[in-house]
């Protein structure tokens, strides 16, 4: 699931520290805007999700003229990694996110194609000590929503029924060949006054490129992409923030026990995404390393559940390393 992109970049260093933290907060002057500055600047991949989104089976051969519809849970904890100079101490980010699916697949060209409709609603709570003192943000509401449109150009042909039954049996080997583009709206939860947001305020474009190779029982698949980034000028009274490409590379292994059973193990790394604020550029290149363990655990004949775990280790000397445990059900007609 997120869930993100990468928003939250480094710190806004043309911002004069002292005078952040001249803020008023229930009252007193606290110095909680440096706590969410620093939080929102380098915490991107903790808020949505991480940089990359690991998901196995994204190129599997569907029948066409289906719906699947879904909803899944995410618990997500980790530690926030500051630059020390910031005397930003323990910083720890819990979540749980609620995310609810929809996939069509059609045929298209002659080719089979889908589109899935993803939209999330979050509460995140951001802790640690400034200073030595406790501070702490929360937020709620909804996440950006999610547009993917994908296209298999090599494999899996558009059949249905007794058709699509007869093809899979009989298929022991097959490469499929996909092309795909995500569109992340800017429609969550957003406030220009507020320096952490559940939205980004800002369109994100991912064109994907996936190979996946089916033997037997096993599945190897193979996805590239690319995060294109619209800038957000109403960030934080009025500031300016652009972000260069990330890119991110992603495997998975998944083995069959017989159709809807399944488990898989999935390994992404993404890099890039350099943001500048105002023009300014602030020489804070992203380094993820992210695993994966699922499992699909079928119900029915058209109901199944997943079971999860996501785990994402920064490679830079700033970032988060997070641990997520997700669980969902989908169900097609």
């Amino acid at each position: 699931m997120n869930k993100g992109g990468s928003l939250l970049v480094r710190i806004i260093t043309q911002i004069d520290v002292r005078g952040v933290k001249r803020v008023l907060f229930d009252g007193r002057y606290k110095l909680r805007r440096t706590f969410c500055l620093s939080l929102l600047l380098i915490g991107a991949s903790a808020l949505f999700c991480q940089g990359q989104e690991l998901e196995p089976r994204r190129w599997s051969h569907l029948p066409v003229n289906m719906n699947f519809a879904g909803g899944g849970y995410v618990y997500t904890t980790g530690d926030i990694l500051l630059d020390p100079v910031l005397l930003i101490e323990d910083v720890e980010v819990e979540m749980h996110s609620v995310v609810f699916q929809y996939i069509r697949s059609f045929e298209l060209l002659e080719k089979s194609a889908r589109i899935d409709l993803t939209q999330g609603y979050r509460d995140a709570t951001w802790k640690g000590l400034l200073d030595g003192e406790v501070a702490s943000v929360y937020r709620s509401g909804l996440m950006d929503a999610r547009f993917r449109f994908a296209i298999n150009l090599l494999g899996a042909p558009p059949l249905q029924g007794k058709k699509f039954a007869e093809y899979r049996a009989k298929m022991d080997r097959e490469t499929i060949v996909g092309a795909g583009l995500v569109v992340q709206l800017p429609t969550g939860d957003y406030l220009s006054d507020k320096l952490l947001n559940l939205g980004s305020n800002r369109f994100t474009i991912r064109p994907q490129f996936g190979v996946l190779h089916n033997r037997g029982k096993w599945m190897v698949e193979l996805t590239g992409s690319v995060w294109l980034y619209t800038e957000n000028d109403d960030f934080w009274n009025g500031n300016r923030v652009e972000q260069t490409p990330f890119y991110t590379l992603q495997g998975h292994l998944v083995y069959t026990f017989r159709p809807g059973l399944w488990v898989g193990a999935g390994l992404g790394y993404g890099i890039g995404g350099v943001s500048t604020v105002n023009g300014v550029d602030k020489n804070d290149r992203k380094g993820n390393l992210g695993g994966l363990l699922s499992v699909g655990i079928p119900l029915s004949r058209k109901v199944g559940i997943k079971f999860s775990y996501l785990g994402f280790r920064t490679q830079e000397k700033v970032g988060a390393d997070t641990n997520s445990f997700a669980t969902g059900m989908s169900v097609m007609w």
